[in-house]
């Protein structure tokens, strides 16, 4: 059942990706995310979600370092046709990366579920998953404003006055 319900949610993932995918982007939208998902941390007020710091830490560093890298390089911001409105623009290989990060998610889970707590896996991949999607997000907002932002204009030097 476990199995099923997961499919489930990663084909809705998949569906809202590609649907989010056909507006343009903006700096709420880059946002927006990994704000609204930082309320998952209140999950560690109950005490069977918590972790050790090292472990939080090193699940943040392998999101953030090691997943977020495929998810930035297979991800574009571009300028749309109006030259404007600025739009993702994504490479085939952004949907089997994140078929890949489904994957490992779920073999890496079947793994520490021996070892520590169903709630205590749930919070790691948590933390690991924000790691992930702030470093990715980040690196997006730092694309927007290179873009949308103007060059300056540089004034002639005095001695070609």
């Amino acid at each position: 059942m476990s199995v099923a319900a997961a499919v489930l949610g990663f084909c809705g993932v998949m569906v809202w990706r590609v649907r989010e995918g056909r507006s343009p982007v903006t700096v709420r939208k880059i946002i927006i995310p990994p704000l609204g998902m930082s309320t998952g941390f209140c999950m560690f007020l109950v005490p069977a979600f918590r972790v050790p710091w090292v472990w939080a830490l090193c699940a943040f560093a392998i999101g953030a370092l090691v997943l977020a890298y495929p998810l930035i390089r297979t991800s574009r911001l571009t300028f749309h046709d109006d030259g404007a409105t600025v739009m993702m623009r994504r490479s085939a290989a952004f949907f089997v990366v994140v078929v890949v990060l489904a994957v490992v998610r779920y073999a890496a889970k079947g793994y520490l579920d021996r070892f520590i707590s169903l709630e205590q896996t749930a919070g790691l991949f948590f933390i690991l998953a924000f790691g992930m999607i702030l470093r990715w997000r980040v690196s997006m907002l730092l694309e927007y404003r290179r873009l949308t932002t103007p060059a300056p204009q540089t004034s002639p030097s005095p001695a070609a006055r």
